[in-house]
């Protein structure tokens, strides 16, 4: 059976299954047990969430949570589970640094003279890189900001707004021009995570930077 629309599991794509019934008894039961356990994880997921989003606020990284959601693909989720696997990002001096650590430079081999370039590394923190890849996927499509996006810039400062939009627009047109070439999709995702590993860099920064500054007391 084959479900017409988008299934992704969100709204509509549930409500299809809730009425959908076998001839069989024995088989609507499987199904229905099925169905049930995975409306029971959503429904964990969703508390957890809620629990999170109460939390977080008092957590010293609440401000690079904030800025890393003005980027595309990077949902509040995706921005406390990087920031927790990464920690304190200023103990990085270069973007290429994170890069690094995160595990999606390029490995080397070097002969003689010869110096050639092979899959990633996947050193580092293979749940940071997890999380990076999934944000990546969003760039396939053309540069836009989104309502859901749009809403998660208020009250933000211009300069993260900006930044997050500068980004957009630079991994939108690098994964398109590396698509052109011929690049597999998977290779193209992974080059595009590279550059937004550094942008998520910048971002964060910028957000504790910023925050620190409006904290500072008047002279």
């Amino acid at each position: 059976m084959r479900y017409a629309g988008r299934a992704d599991w969100g709204p509509a794509h549930r409500r299809w299954l809730s009425t959908y019934a076998f001839d069989s008894a024995w088989q609507q039961l499987a199904f229905e047990e099925h169905r049930r356990t995975i409306e029971d994880r959503l429904a964990q997921c969703a508390r957890l969430e809620a629990a999170l989003r109460e939390a977080v606020v008092n957590w010293h990284f609440y401000p690079a949570v904030l800025g890393l959601q003005t980027m595309r693909g990077v949902q509040f989720t995706t921005a406390v589970g990087m920031l927790a696997e990464l920690g304190d990002l200023s103990r990085f001096e270069h973007p290429r640094q994170l890069m690094a650590w995160l595990g999606v430079t390029p490995s080397e081999h070097s002969s003689g003279d010869r110096r050639r370039q092979g899959s990633i590394t996947k050193t580092g923190n293979s749940y940071a890189r997890k999380l990076l890849v999934e944000a990546a996927w969003s760039y396939r499509h053309p540069a836009r900001v989104s309502p859901d996006i749009q809403r998660r810039h208020e009250g933000l400062p211009k300069a993260i707004i900006d930044r997050a939009w500068d980004a957009q627009v630079r991994l939108c047109r690098r994964y398109r021009k590396l698509a052109a070439r011929g690049k597999n999709a998977n290779i193209a995702v992974v080059a595009t995570a590279r550059e937004l590993a550094g942008f998520i860099w910048d971002i964060s920064r910028l957000s504790m930077s910023l925050a620190v500054s409006e904290e500072a007391p008047a002279v």
